[in-house]
């Protein structure tokens, strides 16, 4: 595959309104647990694994109804950053199991049903730990061909997707879709809008917050996404809100949905560039991103840096940031996505 550019036709924070969390917890007491539909070709059960820092994770497995007894490429699936298995990832799994793979989608470290505490941390080296756990689980599994295991990361878990095809030899295609590079947008601000005092200032306010949180016994967080909407909210804002706090996308155990991060997550991604090995990643990668996206630049950049004619960047007209979180608008390039596995992972 030709390096090539092709042309297709950590949330922002605030304190959570209450009043409108318990509206959309009632709307999910109507609707199943996932904001998704399931296909009729795929079957869904829990599953189990370990990440070598001993955190518990839980996923759901998605497989095809419809099988010829071979063993299967498969796929973990994790993203976005602040979303559970019962929102984008799932979905995706469930795609791509609807299209012939075995798909794991698996919540992070400390977020969702998966264990660990304290709960609500990220970390740069955990979360990329959680894609290479979930590799052990599938490369263990009878039915799953061990050489032929991809991974899908969405919005800041793209970033750990990279930095886990950087050190995990036993990833064969890694795609991310509309990516943030958490280390740079914690550490940068947007559009790197930060300069060193800056963050001087920002190191400052949170270690103050750690000091706090170590006399309350308790980790403050940070709130999800804005609620209630301001009027003079950025674009890309209004988006996030449409998915993650209204019926479409809203889930309780999301913490965009809901409570956030830990407030002092950020620090560790500060002093941890994500991608700092990623022009050493010899497989395939293929990075999809919304033409309009406000964070399309991650993408680009991350982009430049990738050696080898085994990576695509794949921009979707019109397309912004949460257009490709659950294709109301009908943009995920799922074809494509099958061709890039299927070329790949054999």
């Amino acid at each position: 595959m030709r390096r090539k550019m092709i042309v297709l036709a950590m949330a922002v924070l605030a304190v959570v309104c209450t009043s409108c969390k318990q509206r959309n917890e009632e709307n999910m007491e109507n609707k199943e647990d996932y904001t998704f539909s399931m296909s009729d070709k795929v079957t869904r059960s829990k599953v189990e694994f370990t990440n070598r820092y001993g955190v518990k994770l839980t996923a759901d497995l998605y497989m095809p109804k419809e099988q010829s007894g071979e063993k299967l490429s498969a796929i973990a699936v994790s993203g976005p950053f602040g979303a559970v298995k019962e929102q984008t990832s799932g979905l995706y799994a469930m795609e791509m199991a609807e299209r012939g793979f075995l798909a794991l989608a698996f919540d992070p470290s400390y977020t969702g049903e998966s264990g660990g505490e304290p709960r609500y941390v990220a970390s740069p080296d955990i979360n990329t730990e959680d894609f290479s756990a979930a590799v052990d689980y599938l490369a263990t599994r009878n039915d799953v061909d061990a050489e032929r295991i991809g991974i899908i990361g969405i919005c800041g878990w793209g970033g750990m997707a990279l930095n886990a095809a950087a050190i995990d030899t036993r990833i064969k295609g890694t795609v991310t879709v509309t990516m943030y590079d958490m280390s740079r947008v914690n550490a940068n601000g947007y559009y790197d809008s930060m300069d060193a005092d800056a963050r001087y200032e920002l190191r400052k306010q949170l270690n103050a917050q750690r000091t706090l949180d170590a006399k309350n016994g308790y980790y403050t967080r940070g709130g999800g996404v804005v609620d209630p909407l301001p009027e003079d909210a950025p674009q890309f804002v209004k988006d996030y809100y449409d998915y993650y706090k209204t019926h479409r996308g809203y889930h309780p155990r999301s913490l965009n949905s809901n409570d956030g991060w830990n407030i002092t997550s950020s620090l560790s991604f500060i002093n941890m560039p994500l991608l700092s090995y990623s022009d050493e990643i010899r497989s395939a990668v293929l990075m999809i991103h919304g033409e309009n996206a406000h964070s399309r630049y991650f993408s680009e950049d991350a982009f430049k840096k990738l050696q080898g004619d085994n990576k695509e960047l794949l921009i979707v007209d019109g397309a912004s940031h949460v257009d490709l979180y659950d294709n109301e608008a009908g943009v995920i390039p799922y074809s494509q996505m099958v061709e890039f596995f299927s070329q790949n992972l054999r």
